[in-house]
């Protein structure tokens, strides 16, 4: 490979970096081709964007993320260790729950590092964690639902209210 491609694979990763709220670096490397080709079938019906590259290209694409981004980006460099591929996502929890899903018994593909919206999640035993991790959508769903509870038990009080006092009128109304 080239320096010029090598340094364009480096800025495409960078700026998936930059954009992505939501990462993981990943190891695969004992999968047959059948099984990997399977994982990446599946990221693709998942929406997750799954790249294999160099330990080094991701390192450095890392690095000039860190300095655009402000993000402090170390630990998940410390994980950069054998085999990588990172797998992006727009939910924090897609990548773990596919990867749980896929391997099930299994060891690989495991999780060296995760990038959740600021937060860093180091080791594969972060996987249950990760997977209870809610989206934005799951989050704003229990908001609204919080929110409703206090008006739905409102408007029920006052329905039933309206009821008795009702019931109350017509009873006067009958005896009078």
């Amino acid at each position: 490979m080239k320096r010029e491609e090598k340094a364009a694979v480096i800025e495409e990763l960078s700026n998936q970096f930059k954009t992505s709220r939501y990462f993981y670096i990943t190891d695969h490397s004992t999968l047959n081709v059948e099984k990997t080709n399977s994982l990446r079938r599946l990221c693709f019906e998942k929406g997750i964007d799954l790249t294999v590259v160099k330990n080094s290209f991701i390192k450095k694409a890392l690095e000039r993320a860190t300095e655009e981004n402000n993000e402090n980006y170390s630990e998940l460099i410390d994980s950069l260790t054998g085999f990588s591929a990172v797998m992006f996502a727009d939910s924090g929890n897609l990548p773990a729950k596919l990867i749980k899903e896929f391997r099930g018994d299994n060891e690989k593909p495991s999780v060296k590092a995760a990038f959740i919206d600021s937060a860093i999640f180091v080791g594969d035993n972060q996987l249950d964690t990760l997977t209870k991790i809610k989206s934005k959508q799951e989050l704003l769903g229990e908001l609204i639902g919080l929110l409703q509870s206090p008006m739905q038990t409102l408007v029920g009080s006052l329905q039933y209210g309206s009821n008795t006092i009702g019931g109350l009128l017509k009873t006067l109304e009958e005896r009078g």
